[in-house]
């Protein structure tokens, strides 16, 4: 890969360890089948390195953008979020957006708003440059973050000639048809395809159509990992319900380009849960690790306390896992599910997180916070305060004429938004 012509975004301002700690922010209003839009938003703001530039509003004073810009709506996102007085917010500047590219009312897929929004945030980053190579647009914020670079690589079986191709990622979907794990999915993900028959190779040393084989490894690790574990099939909508495992901490040096050398790990700090039969109907809810070290339950509305152990055991759709390079974590992994490395992290996190408590105290934490160590399904879209919600049936029913003028009428109201 050619190095890139120009740096976008200085590397070295870019934060893996939260500037401040905190306890977690506010919830957020279900206004009808929002719950996709509202777990990835939480997800998105408790992301260490993107949190840390956008409440550093750093962006917003740069900016010159003219028109939509998801960076700057981001930044007043989380900004809000952490900094609202209030236990529950509107994600007001992000319904907005929702409505000129989703259908209101109706439940969407949470991973395509993920990558809608991660898109148009490196869009964003993008604005005012012209003919940029693709190295150089691999060097934006957001790309440092969440991007990573894919290399293909096919060998011809008659002249045994290697043909390597690299393609950017913001996200890695993993099926999970014969995966009882996230390790096992991987596994398959490099798997080396025979390309033979109708799919044959032409090769361009040897000028032939021959059988070949075809692996996928990632070649450039991002800063922070989105999986997708790919439980929808577009075409029937139907839903694979098993639990998949996934641990902590994950090492994905067995699965780059370079399977050699030292450990590349990761660290979990969000969990994206589809609860339901099928892509039609259910409810997406999610769990989040805060500044704090201290991990939550988010589902719309509630904010509630829980303990890392749940968030492991769930149905998880998208995972978002952290370099911990970045975090001092040093030592290899010997075990996907518990490396020796976790016990003194965790150790220093227990005791953190225990002086943390002590310093905030009961009065300190939301009002509707309360302990939860088991795994739960929380109630399907619709059955939350009506105040707040059209009278729909998830997934199906059109929210009621004027929804949009609705919500933001409430919020004005209630903010005093302008």
């Amino acid at each position: 890969m050619a190095p890139p012509e120009r740096i976008l975004f200085p590397p070295e301002k870019i934060c893996m360890v939260w500037q401040q700690s905190q306890r977690a922010g506010t919830g957020l209003l279900n206004v009808g089948n929002t719950c996709f839009l509202n777990s990835v938003l939480q997800c998105l703001t408790y992301t260490p390195p993107l949190a840390n530039y956008l409440l550093s509003r750093e962006h917003s004073r740069t900016c010159h953008q003219k028109g939509f810009c998801m960076l700057c709506i981001m930044e007043a996102h989380v900004n809000q979020v952490m900094h609202s007085p209030v236990s529950v917010i509107l994600p007001l500047t992000v319904l907005r957006v929702l409505t000129q590219h989703f259908e209101p009312g109706r439940e969407e897929d949470a991973h395509d708003f993920f990558c809608c929004t991660v898109n148009a945030m490196q869009t964003a980053c993008l604005s005012g440059f012209s003919n940029l190579d693709l190295s150089s647009q691999s060097t934006t914020l957001v790309h440092q973050i969440f991007g990573g670079f894919l290399r293909s690589r096919v060998i011809c079986s008659n002249c045994k000639a290697i043909s390597d191709s690299y393609e950017p990622f913001l996200d890695v979907p993993l099926d999970i048809k014969a995966a009882l794990s996230l390790g096992a999915a991987l596994e398959d993900f490099v798997t080396p395809e025979h390309l033979d028959g109708e799919n044959c190779f032409q090769c361009s040393q040897c000028k032939k159509y021959a059988a070949a084989s075809k692996t996928f490894t990632v070649h450039c690790a991002p800063k922070v990992l989105t999986v997708c574990l790919k439980r929808f099939d577009c075409f029937t909508g139907g839903k694979i319900h098993k639990i998949v495992e996934y641990p902590e901490y994950l090492d994905l040096r067995p699965y780059m380009s370079q399977a050699e050398g030292e450990a590349v790990l990761y660290s979990l700090y969000a969990v994206l849960v589809h609860s339901g039969v099928s892509c039609h109907e259910g409810h997406y809810f999610c769990y989040t690790k805060a500044s704090n070290g201290l991990w939550y339950q988010m589902n719309d509305e509630s904010v509630e306390l829980c303990c890392l152990d749940t968030a492991l055991r769930q149905q998880a759709y998208l995972l978002f896992y952290a370099r911990c390079s970045d975090l001092k974590i040093v030592e290899k992994a010997s075990s996907s599910q518990a490396p020796p490395y976790a016990t003194p992290f965790l150790s220093h996190w227990a005791a953190a997180s225990s002086k943390q408590a002590a310093s905030i105290g009961p009065q300190g934490l939301l009002g509707t916070i309360k302990p939860l160590c088991a795994v739960q399904s929380p109630a399907p879209c619709g059955k939350e305060e009506e105040a707040f919600h059209a009278p729909v049936t998830p997934f199906k029913v059109r929210a009621p004429r004027g929804w949009c003028r609705q919500i933001v009428a409430l919020a004005e109201a209630e903010w005093k938004i302008t």
